[in-house]
């Protein structure tokens, strides 16, 4: 197995949205604002190469959306999808599956594409399984009206038209052992419902592909919780049983979000978990 960090861009938020009730006299030593209350954002996913097999883990925001929607987020930098699979060898066409923690348009945004001629969609991996869970799926085409704005049905609804949408188990517990794509899946419901969550053995080490349980390292504290998430409290109660186990086992954390971060290990202390040390991917693994 050979696993590979795949920056698709930088991006722009909100830092008082990504922070919630938390002042920001606090959280900008952390994740420091522009004069607009901005803070840099990453859309970094995972490409994993295993056997015949080639797993992306997310997809980013994609191109497809229109210059309005677009300014919206401030997007900047040189990454793309494209050039970061080429970086490694790899073009889409390479792709045997696409694994979706959830359908929120910076994660799976690039699942679709303009086909030829600009009159409708196509899937962008042609030869991938695309996988989510059917009870996000349902969560996400019927969309309550807090994530509407979230859930756009042009990055959703062709998945399953094409033919391409395949659904993972969901457990009776948090985890799912033993799933089709190789790893295990911890299931999570405090920012959107049934999040999910790899965790990868890789190099005799677990990584843990954070998505938005997580967003960025200045999120660990357990208050640090984003104003997007539609359960607050359950987000907290999932990272505090998480981060435990991470600092329990030694869980190496690889952000989607984190603009400065690619990786982080955490450690219990008098004050909870916090964190322990920061990585680069190629630090760690080679």
């Amino acid at each position: 197995m050979k696993i590979y960090p795949i920056e698709t861009g930088n991006f722009k938020l909100d830092g008082g949205a990504m922070f919630g009730v938390v002042p920001k006299v606090i959280w900008q030593r952390t994740n420091p604002a522009d004069e607009n209350n901005l803070i840099d954002m990453a859309l970094r996913c995972m490409l994993i190469e295993d056997g015949g097999r080639l797993i992306l883990v997310d997809n980013g925001t994609g191109n497809k959306q229109t210059d309005k929607f677009f300014s919206y987020y401030y997007f900047f930098g040189d990454f793309s999808l494209d050039a970061s699979l080429a970086k490694y060898g790899f073009h889409r066409d390479d792709i045997t599956d696409v694994f979706l923690t959830h359908l929120h348009f910076d994660h799976c945004g690039g699942s679709i594409q303009w086909n030829k001629d600009h009159t409708g969609y196509e899937p962008a991996f042609k030869n991938a399984k695309y996988w989510s869970n059917k009870n996000h799926w349902k969560w996400a085409v019927e969309p309550n009206p807090r994530e509407k704005a979230s859930f756009l049905t042009e990055n959703i609804n062709p998945i399953e038209e094409s033919g391409q949408l395949n659904f993972v188990n969901i457990p009776t517990g948090d985890f799912e052992k033993n799933t089709p794509l190789g790893f295990d899946i911890l299931f999570a419901n405090g920012h959107t419902d049934k999040l999910m969550i790899p965790h990868i053995q890789y190099q005799d080490k677990t990584i843990v592909f954070v998505s938005d349980l997580l967003p960025t390292v200045g999120h660990i504290p357990l208050p640090y919780v984003m104003g997007y998430d539609t359960r607050p409290l359950l987000t907290m109660e999932e990272k505090a049983k998480f981060l435990n186990n991470a600092a329990d086992n030694n869980y190496f954390l690889f952000f989607e979000h984190d603009a400065t971060n690619e990786l982080c290990t955490v450690k219990h202390t008098d004050k909870g978990v916090r964190l322990n040390q920061t990585y680069t991917f190629n630090e760690v693994f080679n």
